[in-house]
């Protein structure tokens, strides 16, 4: 069997990234070659206070296919970046950097070198400057895509937020059958692609109990009648199933995807339940686009504490996938 190169975009150069790939590397073997795209100095200077050895190949990107690539060796792309020490602290000064990391690694994509993306973990705040929700959708932009989805992935249950990284105070605005419709169709054609099987999605309420106060009861009036329609259109969908109870085992074991209305709605109960043990990946985009299920981790930098676990399941299942 011939494994496609992963690429890897490392991210926030001040991040657990490195830590829990060096942890990957001594003690996994991967098949698939990793194509690192980021700094070496930031990567000698990391490998050095977190006490791991092996030999870095820098590799030019623009000759990339000319290379017979493997894991005995960390296959760099470098992009410079001028930090003295291993460690500082987050802040903008890393926002040229990482979006020329994800430059190039666009620039692979769209050549068909690789059609699977691991990006390390990223500050919104600062990266994105209020300018996308999420790497999602920022990733969406780069390809014009505008049908996407977040899906935070497991064997035994995965969920999905109908809005990503938007506030409350707007959440029951955007959501409309339009997009309900868009998600459902995405997921379903994922698991079908990835998993062999046509999903059962349980669709949560907006509102506590799915019973609101207010003069307008969306979901009465939005999701109740999406589920309707949904089903006429033979996808599985089941609800809407009040939040404070569908991840209860009894209920949350029927499903294979719970879709709920907004982030935390989802995501605080998945991490809860299997805390490292998902990962996320992009719907919707031309490529296979997985992340760790976790952020830069700041308070941890420089301890060799952090698990590895996210980051070697989106490695696993990249490998499984063509």
């Amino acid at each position: 069997m011939s494994f496609k190169p992963i690429i890897l975009v490392a991210g926030e150069p001040n991040s657990i990234f490195f830590e829990i790939l060096f942890k990957i590397l001594r003690t996994k073997k991967i098949k698939s070659p990793l194509v690192l795209i980021a700094s070496h100095k930031i990567l000698s200077l990391q490998m050095k206070k977190l006490n791991f050895k092996k030999k870095v190949k820098i590799l030019n990107f623009k000759k990339i296919t000319h290379y017979k690539l493997n894991n005995s060796s960390i296959n760099l792309i470098n992009v410079d970046y001028n930090q003295k020490k291993a460690f500082e602290k987050i802040s903008n000064k890393s926002n040229n950097y990482i979006k020329r990391c994800f430059e190039i690694a666009i620039v692979l994509l769209k050549s068909n070198f690789s059609n699977k993306l691991i990006n390390g973990p990223i500050s919104k705040k600062n990266f994105l400057k209020k300018k996308f929700l999420g790497i999602t959708e920022y990733l969406a932009k780069k390809f014009n895509k505008k049908k996407i989805a977040m899906l935070i992935y497991n064997n035994e249950l995965s969920v999905s937020p109908i809005t990503t990284h938007l506030p409350l105070k707007k959440v029951s605005k955007a959501i409309d059958e339009k997009l309900i419709y868009e998600k459902v169709k995405l997921i379903s054609d994922f698991y079908k692609t990835y998993r062999g099987l046509k999903p059962k999605i349980a669709i949560t309420g907006l509102n506590p109990h799915c019973e609101s106060t207010g003069k307008f009861n969306e979901d009465e009036k939005i999701i109740k009648p999406t589920i309707k329609n949904l089903k006429k259109r033979k996808f599985k969908v089941y609800g809407p199933f009040a939040a404070d109870t569908i991840f209860l085992r009894k209920n949350r074991k029927k499903f294979n995807v719970i879709l709920g209305m907004y982030h935390d709605q989802v995501l605080t109960p998945i991490k809860t339940l299997y805390e490292y043990d998902a990962i996320n990946i992009t719907l919707g985009l031309p490529f296979l686009r997985v992340s760790p299920d976790h952020g830069p981790n700041e308070t941890m930098l420089g301890k060799n504490l952090s698990s590895s676990l996210s980051l070697y399941k989106a490695i696993s299942f990249l490998e499984k996938t063509k």
